[in-house]
């Protein structure tokens, strides 16, 4: 085991035993945010214990292993090789299992993800295809015991789909599933071909992360608030007294005026009320426009060259060209099996994070 891994697994440890302490501590009880933000890192921490500890195990197992096999009894030597090479595999499995655990997470990776799923080229084909990877995906969710909200679903012709949107509660959702994103490509022979011929065709897919309920807060200092004698009808205090508001949000110039109501104190109210939902609109829709940008990373222009998956009917397989993974059965994969694509791509990552 590479030395920086050993290091990252005993700093890892550590804080597992310094999260421990926290959560007993009285203290930490009288703030509830840092009470649910160190129950979830004890959370992630606890399957990094469990592993660790099946990982020493197995390892002074094998050194003791490997001493027998050096014996002189030929019985008692080949049953010492034969468990020297099945702690071998165990040791190997166990630390590329550790690995993705021990690189820092992303704090988004726990949040609910958006997948967006929609036809791209090849017509009818890649519409029925994008049906297919949603089925796909939702039979994948179900044995992962998550649930799913529907947002948005656009039929296509001849039963496919040209978008859907859903949204993916569970678990760590958005950390698993933000790898699906990008262009999947089919190769096989359409309904509609009656000559036979092989097509190929794509659809796109792209994961976001679950936008946080937004809070806005403003600050005092970031307000410039006007007074002035209000005009039109009113009545008399309307008409006579300083009552009607003017306030600015510096930081955006958002302006808002209100007059509508007959003391200076509920305009002001009234007025910050406005703001408050023009500063939530403004926060949402710079949300949405990142979304936008990152949906664009994501899926390239939905062409069937910028692909990071393919299906092959014909052949019976799957490849999964960023890590170079081949499965040679089509139907487990459209059946929600993409476990292994999925493990091996967090393991590649893993692996070029531990080296940066």
């Amino acid at each position: 085991m590479l030395t920086h891994l050993r290091d990252r697994m005993a700093d890892a440890l550590r804080r597992a035993t310094e999260v421990e302490q926290l959560l007993a501590d009285p203290e930490t009880t009288k703030d509830t945010p840092r009470l649910v933000e160190l129950g979830r890192e004890h959370h992630r921490l606890a399957e990094v214990v469990v592993k660790a500890n099946r990982l020493n195990k197995a390892e002074l197992e094998l050194a003791d292993a490997r001493e027998m096999a050096n014996g002189d009894d030929p019985d008692f030597v080949a049953e010492a090789r034969a468990e020297v090479a099945r702690l071998e595999t165990e040791v190997e499995q166990l630390q590329k299992a550790l690995l993705p655990l021990l690189i820092p997470r992303d704090p988004l990776d726990d949040r609910p993800a958006i997948v967006e799923i929609r036809a791209g080229t090849g017509g009818d084909e890649a519409g029925l295809f994008a049906g297919d990877l949603l089925r796909m995906y939702t039979r994948f969710i179900e044995r992962r015991g998550w649930r799913t909200e529907t947002i948005s679903y656009s039929d296509g012709t001849m039963g496919g789909i040209k978008e859907a949107v859903f949204k993916v509660v569970g678990d760590g959702a958005f950390g698993v599933l933000r790898w699906e994103s990008g262009v999947h490509r089919v190769q096989r022979v359409p309904a509609t071909e009656s000559q036979g011929r092989i097509h190929t065709s794509a659809a796109t897919v792209a994961v976001l992360p679950e936008a946080e309920e937004v809070d806005v807060k403003i600050e005092d200092k970031d307000l410039r608030i006007d007074v002035f004698r209000s005009s039109g009808p009113g009545g008399q205090s309307v008409n006579t007294t300083d009552s009607a508001v003017r306030i600015t949000h510096i930081p955006t110039g958002i302006v808002v005026s209100q007059q509508d109501q007959k003391s200076q104190l509920q305009n002001k109210a009234k007025g910050m009320e406005v703001l408050r939902s023009r500063l939530l609109d403004l926060r949402l829709s710079e949300q949405e426009a990142e979304r936008s940008r990152m949906r664009k990373s994501q899926v390239s222009t939905g062409d069937r060259s910028a692909k990071i998956r393919t299906y092959n009917f014909p052949q019976g397989r799957v490849t999964d060209h960023r890590v170079g993974v081949t499965l040679y059965d089509i139907d487990g994969v459209m059946n929600g099996e993409i476990g292994p694509f999925l493990d091996a791509i967090q393991l590649a990552n893993a692996e070029e994070s531990l080296a940066g």
